[in-house]
């Protein structure tokens, strides 16, 4: 959902055969060099790192998975929740799902944090109500070091205070045809924005944000749209003319990649803290 091609309306998915043994994932990763999410026919996708190591769990059967959300390319997760469906006779455990799959993921910067078994009607992508992404802006005259591939670079000064009060104008519910991707497949392009906070940590500004879901590339056209304002190139009032306008043209450029990152997703019934 997107950031991640949250595009099609979510609706209760019909419960799944059974036979199947239904695990939900943890995991975060570094975007920098993967293809995305999404498995493709060329180059390493997330997703195709996942399921090749927990297929070698179970004697290179296939397990299949449903992510809560399809990342882009260069983009990074702290804790995208996906769901791993394992045949029923393989005999396996939240340690050795953990453990086993982090140790076939190396070299590559994808790591398993928890597992929890779930119910064949619990669904990554469905049974989700919320995700939070954070931008992060690198706010000085010089090029990252330590952060390269980690943040946007940006040297003229940013007025956190302007990027906020444009920010609340993108509150509540809304059409973001805006600030949509022109391929974004999503039927509606109302999306209801919970939070949308900005704030500087030194050199660093921060822009955090949850919703039930986003359409394509809508974080980091956001982003785009508000450096404008905070760089004091745009007035705070033109995001009210740009959400108006209802026209990808009208809003800033789209955020590179590299300044994003999937934080959280939430579950009424929270897999990982079941006690």
């Amino acid at each position: 959902m997107s950031d991640t091609q949250a595009a099609k309306p979510i609706a209760e998915p019909a419960i799944e055969p059974t036979g199947l043994n239904r695990w939900a994932l943890r995991i975060e990763y570094d975007g920098t060099g993967y293809l995305g999410w999404q498995k493709q026919n060329d180059g390493t996708s997330i997703q195709g790192l996942i399921e090749a190591a927990a297929s070698k769990l179970v004697r290179n059967r296939p397990v299949p998975s449903i992510t809560a959300g399809r990342t882009d390319a260069g983009v990074h997760a702290a804790g995208m929740v996906i769901h791993l469906d394992f045949p029923d006779d393989a005999p396996i455990d939240a340690r050795q799902i953990r453990d086993g799959m982090g140790y076939h993921l190396k070299p590559h910067r994808v790591v398993v944090l928890e597992t929890a078994k779930v119910g064949p009607e619990w669904n990554a992508r469905f049974s989700a109500t919320w995700r939070s992404y954070r931008y992060t802006i690198l706010n000085r005259p010089a090029r990252p070091g330590l952060m390269e591939n980690r943040v946007w670079h940006i040297k003229r000064p940013l007025d956190v205070d302007l990027m906020q009060q444009a920010a609340n104008h993108l509150l509540g519910p809304h059409d973001f045809t805006s600030f949509r991707a022109v391929a974004c497949q999503a039927r509606s392009p109302i999306r209801t924005l919970d939070v949308l906070n900005i704030h500087r940590d030194g050199e660093l500004v921060m822009i955090d944000t949850k919703a039930r879901s986003f359409l394509h590339h809508q974080v980091r056209n956001m982003a785009g749209t508000l450096m404008m304002i905070g760089s004091r190139q745009w007035p705070v009032e033109k995001i009210i003319e740009i959400l108006e306008a209802k026209d990808r043209c009208a809003a800033g450029q789209t955020a590179p990649p590299e300044g994003l990152c999937l934080m959280d997703v939430g579950y009424p019934d929270d897999p990982f803290t079941r006690s």
